[in-house]
């Protein structure tokens, strides 16, 4: 049995290499010995909230160096840091602080006037720690994080009661409707994210194997997370990273800028970039292709992405300018972490959409019997192993999500594939968007992907609105590339038939001028279809 904890680990990292990097941004560099210290400090004023084990810390913070002392400050005393989508309006702000029974905000100044207006509503909460970002002052009800994190306490001891059992909470949304707190077991989640980490521990060796392998090969590897660390795909990835001993490497803006993330990694040496498909991947080749002389990338080993599709196309583009990576497409979920992945590197790419399956998956019909390879069948993926205790205080969406089959648990978020006779497979999206016209099943994510091969489409959202006589219309949302041709509906319609069944092409085709993914990258199906049944309304129909 392991008994995996990451204040133990990240205790044990500082110790051996205090004087190494943990985390750099911009100009800030905050070493092990520092990060040490600056999470006590937090720690000792979360203590000081007379918390109890297991009690809700809400991280409500863009990427920074304090995010991070924020997750070490909660599980170095037993308390359970929790994500906050910066993106949400008041009322999803105070679901989620009241769904999570958060007791603590670590906030950035930024949201000061946006807690202002609904701090009285959420009565959980005891303590405000507001980090200075330079956009407002410290307003009296909050103290400010600078002091308590140059204050540590001399020891901690006395208030920590830190497990294996612990919680590392990870809310989800978008298109699984309100957010639901994901609750991963420190030891399950450290379990299943190093194997597939750059430097792989012995598990029976625990802590003092990662000492071990820090005396003998020096510090880990440089990771820049792209991604918000608020979404799992940045969240996760820095965890690993740091408990391998490497650095975590943060852009300074708020807004991704393929120029900086190209001098970034230039800059800093980084070695593993963590991006979220093409709406990171895309705008990097752009800018590598505008300006091909300006960055090498020669630091990078490898470019990891999860959360949306990764074209081929794209990859081979990111490949000409550095044939020494590889490109490593995840397919992954809050709630299943390892159902599949891809390698691509010089000697050839993936295709978009297609996976390995990893060891522990299945892939199910509504039967629960294993599709055939090569059946053309459509499944469901079922993830065994360690996998999430459930949803917080959501036992009916647990029961759904998490299921017992023939003796053993799997996690079943919704995605669905078809089997190749390899065991490859074909992703099709996540069930919950699947558009159901005149009987016959239509997964966006699909349809998506052929869209964005069109060479005046840049970016693509397809949903199903009311239809009277299919049931449901198939409409797509297109992107156009700004210095492309502009094709009318009837040629996105017809491009999509030319490599599709013609039920699974749009019925009607919107042109609009961005479309708006979320910070993480990922799809805001909720608001297009909104959107489209709004805009199919002004035409009559």
């Amino acid at each position: 049995m392991t008994d995996w904890n990451y204040g133990d680990i990240w205790e044990a990292v500082a110790a051996t290499q205090p004087h190494e990097p943990a985390i750099i941004q911009g100009s800030r560099r905050v070493t092990w010995e520092q990060f040490e210290q600056r999470s006590r400090g937090v720690a000792g004023w979360l203590a000081s909230l007379e918390t109890v084990h297991q009690d809700k810390v809400a991280l409500y913070l863009y990427n920074s160096p304090e995010y991070m002392e924020g997750v070490f400050a909660s599980v170095r005393i037993g308390l359970v840091p929790v994500n906050t989508n910066y993106r949400y309006g008041d009322e999803e702000l105070l679901y989620l602080w009241d769904n999570a029974d958060a007791v603590a905000v670590i906030f950035h100044g930024t949201f000061t006037e946006r807690i202002e207006s609904i701090r009285s509503k959420a009565s959980k909460v005891r303590g405000w720690l507001f980090v200075d970002d330079g956009t407002s002052e410290c307003p009296p009800w909050a103290t400010p994080y600078g002091d308590v994190a140059a204050a540590p306490p001399a020891n901690l001891a006395a208030v920590s009661r830190r497990t294996p059992d612990d919680l590392i909470m990870l809310y989800t949304g978008g298109t699984t409707g309100m957010p639901k707190g994901v609750m991963w077991r420190q030891d399950d989640l450290m379990g299943r994210l190093n194997p597939g980490g750059f430097r792989r521990f012995d598990p029976d060796a625990g802590v003092e194997g990662i000492v071990d392998a820090l005396k003998k090969d020096g510090p880990g590897l440089a990771l820049l997370p792209a991604c918000p660390l608020m979404h799992g795909t940045g969240l996760f990835t820095a965890l690993e990273c740091l408990a391998e001993g490497g650095r975590v490497v943060l852009l300074d803006s708020r807004h991704y800028r393929p120029e900086e993330l190209a001098t970034t990694i230039d800059t800093e040496g980084v070695n593993v970039v963590v991006i979220v498909g093409d709406p990171f991947a895309r705008p990097l080749l752009d800018a590598l292709e505008r300006d091909s002389d300006r960055w090498t990338l020669a630091s990078v080993i490898a470019i990891m992405s999860s959360g949306a599709m990764w074209s081929e196309e794209i990859k081979q583009g990111l490949l000409a300018h550095h044939q020494g990576m590889v490109l490593l497409d995840m397919f992954s979920s809050s709630e299943a972490l390892g159902m599949g992945g891809s390698i691509s590197g010089a000697s050839g790419t993936s295709h978009t959409g297609q996976f390995t399956l990893g060891p522990e998956v299945r892939v199910l019909d509504e039967d629960g019997h294993d599709v055939v390879p090569g059946s053309d069948d459509i499944g469901v993926l079922a993830l065994g192993g360690r996998n999430p205790l459930g949803y917080y205080k959501d036992e009916t969406k647990s029961a759904a999500t998490f299921r017992i089959i023939d003796g053993q648990r799997y996690s079943i978020p919704g995605d669905y594939a078809k089997v190749a006779s390899d065991r490859t497979i074909q992703l099709l999206g996540r069930g919950s968007q699947c558009i159901n016209t005149a009987g016959e099943k239509v997964y966006p994510e699909e349809v998506e992907e052929v869209l964005k091969r069109h060479p005046s489409i840049v970016d693509a959202c397809v949903v199903g609105i009311p239809d009277e006589r299919t049931g449901e219309r198939i409409v797509a949302a297109v992107e156009l590339a700004e210095d492309g041709a502009t094709p009318s509906a009837d040629e996105v319609i017809a491009h999509v038939k030319e490599h599709l069944s013609h039920y699974k092409a749009p019925r009607q085709v919107r042109f609009v001028e961005t479309i708006g993914r979320a910070a993480n990258g990922k799809m805001e199906y909720g608001r297009h279809k909104a959107e489209a049944v709004e805009w199919a309304a002004a035409l009559g129909g």
